[in-house]
C-alpha cells in the first residue's frame, strides 16, 4: 500500500491501484524480463478513462520496440516515454538514455519500473517535446509521441498519453522537424505518426511541404530579431534524411470511431457526440482520409543532398526485429548515395539469404508468364521482374562485378548490352536500397 500498488476498500477488501504486468524480451543482448507499471484500462475500472492515464505495452509500443535500431551507442532519448517501455529497450544499447514525457504521473511510473528492474541508466526528465533537451544531442532518438490527432472542442477528453495538445497533425511535423537540432551527425530518430490527406492531396506531398520550409525552433525563436535569423539560416530546407513508410491510411469516421472507442466511451449519446465533434474537426480542415506509418530520420554525416523515400506498403509485415533490416538500409543508401550507374555496375553485389524467386507458367508453356523476387523478411517486398533482371540477380554471388553479369546476359538474350545496363541498373540500384541486394 505505501508503494501504492494497492488499494483498500470498504469492507477491507484490497484492490489492485495498478496494473503491473510481466514482459519478457529477447533482442540482439539475450533474453530479459521486466515488470512494467501503467495504470488501469476501462474494464477493471469499469468506466472511460482518466485524462492522465498511462498507457501500458500496447501495439504501438510493441511496433516501435520491433523497429528500434539496437547498434551500441553513447546516448538516446526516448521523447514522450509514458510508461517507459521504450527507454527500457533502448538501455540495453546506450550508456545512457534521456526519458521525457509532459505527464508528471508517467515519468513517476516509468521512473519505478526501471527501479524495479533494476535498471539505472535511464534519466527521467519532464516537459513538452524537445524543451527538457534543449541544446543536447543523441546518438538516437525514439518516441511514440502523442500523435492521435483529436478535436480541440469542449467536451472531447484530451488523453496525456495519445493526445498532444494540438491540431491536426501538427505535434508529428514539430517531431520531424526539430530532430535536426538534436541528432548528432549520423544520429538517427524513429517515430510513429499519423498525417492528414487534406482535400483529396497526397500526405506526402504535406510533409515534402514540411521538410521544404523547415524552421527549427531556434529559427523559429529568431524570427523577431531579422539580423540574427540572416546570420543563422543559410536556407530553410531540413537537411535530414527521412524515410516514411505508410502502413495503413484510416475514413476519418473510421478513425473518429477506433479512438472514442480507445478511450472507453461506449456506443449511445455521448460517443454519437463525440463523432459529431471529430468529424466536424476534420471537415473544417478538408481532411479526407488518415495515414498511419513509420517514419525514420537521420541527420547526414558529410555534407550531401538528403536522401527521402515516401511509400506504401500494405502487406503484412513482422515489425519484430526490423530494426536490424532499417540499420541495414540506412547503410546501403549511404552508400549508393555517392556512386553513379558506373560505380554501381562495378560492384560484385550478393542477393539477400531471404530471397526466393518465383517462376508462373501456363501449362504446357516452357516461358514463364510471370518472374517474381520475394523477400522473406524485412518489408516483405514482392517485385515483378523480367527475364534480364532475374538473371542478373539470380547471378549476384559476390564473385562477377553488374557489369559483367549485364554483358553475359545480354549475350545470351542477344540483345545490346547498353540496353540491358539502362534496364536492369535502376531496379539494380533500388533492390540494394531495400534489403533484396547486399554491397560487397
Amino acid at each position: 500500500m505505501e508503494l501504492g500498488l494497492v488499494r483498500v476498500e470498504a469492507g477491507a477488501v484490497v484492490t489492485a491501484a495498478l496494473d503491473l504486468r510481466p514482459y519478457d524480451v529477447v533482442d540482439v543482448r539475450g533474453a530479459a524480463s521486466w515488470w512494467i507499471a501503467s495504470d488501469l484500462g476501462e474494464l477493471a475500472l469499469g468506466r472511460p478513462l482518466d485524462e492522465d492515464h498511462v498507457l501500458g505495452v500496447g501495439g504501438a509500443s510493441l511496433t516501435l520496440t520491433g523497429l528500434m535500431i539496437q547498434r551500441p551507442v553513447g546516448r538516446v532519448l526516448d521523447l514522450g516515454t509514458g510508461c517507459g517501455i521504450q527507454a527500457l529497450h533502448a538501455s540495453r544499447h546506450a550508456e545512457h538514455v534521456v526519458a521525457t514525457d509532459v505527464s508528471e504521473r508517467a515519468l513517476e511510473l516509468a521512473s519505478f519500473t526501471a527501479q524495479l528492474n533494476g535498471i539505472e541508466n535511464i534519466e527521467f526528465r519532464r516537459g513538452s517535446l524537445y524543451e527538457p533537451v534543449a541544446g543536447e544531442r543523441f546518438d538516437h532518438i525514439v518516441t511514440n509521441p502523442p500523435f492521435v490527432i483529436t478535436p480541440r472542442a469542449e467536451g472531447v477528453p484530451s488523453y496525456e498519453y495519445r493526445d498532444g495538445g494540438l491540431e491536426g497533425d501538427e505535434i508529428v511535423r514539430r517531431v520531424i522537424l526539430g530532430a535536426a537540432d538534436h541528432l548528432v551527425p549520423g544520429g538517427v530518430a524513429q517515430l510513429l505518426g499519423n498525417w492528414e490527406y487534406r482535400e483529396g492531396a497526397d500526405a506526402f506531398d504535406r510533409i515534402a511541404g514540411w521538410l521544404a520550409d523547415a524552421r527549427s525552433p531556434l529559427q523559429q525563436a529568431l524570427e523577431s530579431e531579422p539580423a540574427g535569423l540572416d546570420a543563422w539560416m543559410g536556407g530553410t530546407a531540413s537537411p535530414l534524411d527521412v524515410w516514411i513508410v505508410e502502413r495503413e491510411q484510416q475514413d476519418p469516421a473510421v478513425y473518429a470511431e477506433t479512438w472514442i472507442r480507445d478511450g472507453g466511451t461506449t456506443r449511445g449519446p455521448a460517443f454519437d457526440a463525440l463523432v459529431e465533434a471529430w468529424l466536424s474537426d476534420f471537415e473544417r480542415r478538408g481532411v479526407t482520409g488518415v495515414g498511419f506509418g513509420y517514419v525514420t530520420l537521420r541527420l547526414p554525416g558529410r555534407s550531401r543532398p538528403p536522401i527521402r523515400r515516401f511509400e506504401r506498403i500494405g502487406t503484412p509485415v513482422a515489425t519484430a526485429g526490423l530494426g536490424g533490416h532499417l540499420a541495414s538500409c540506412l547503410d546501403a543508401a549511404e552508400a549508393l548515395a555517392p556512386l553513379d550507374d558506373r560505380a554501381l555496375a562495378g560492384l560484385a553485389l550478393v542477393v539477400a539469404g531471404d530471397v526466393t524467386q518465383e517462376r508462373h507458367y501456363w501449362p504446357g508453356n516452357d516461358d514463364p508468364t510471370v518472374l517474381r523476387l520475394r523477400q522473406g523478411g524485412g518489408f516483405a517486398r514482392v517485385e515483378d521482374v523480367d527475364t534480364a533482371l532475374a538473371a542478373v540477380v539470380g547471378a549476384c554471388d559476390g564473385e562477377l562485378s553488374i557489369a559483367a553479369i549485364v554483358a553475359a546476359v545480354a549475350s545470351l538474350l542477344q540483345v545490346e548490352e547498353e540496353a540491358v545496363a539502362e534496364s536492369v541498373l535502376p531496379r539494380v540500384r533500388e533492390f540494394v536500397a531495400t534489403g533484396l541486394l547486399h554491397l560487397p
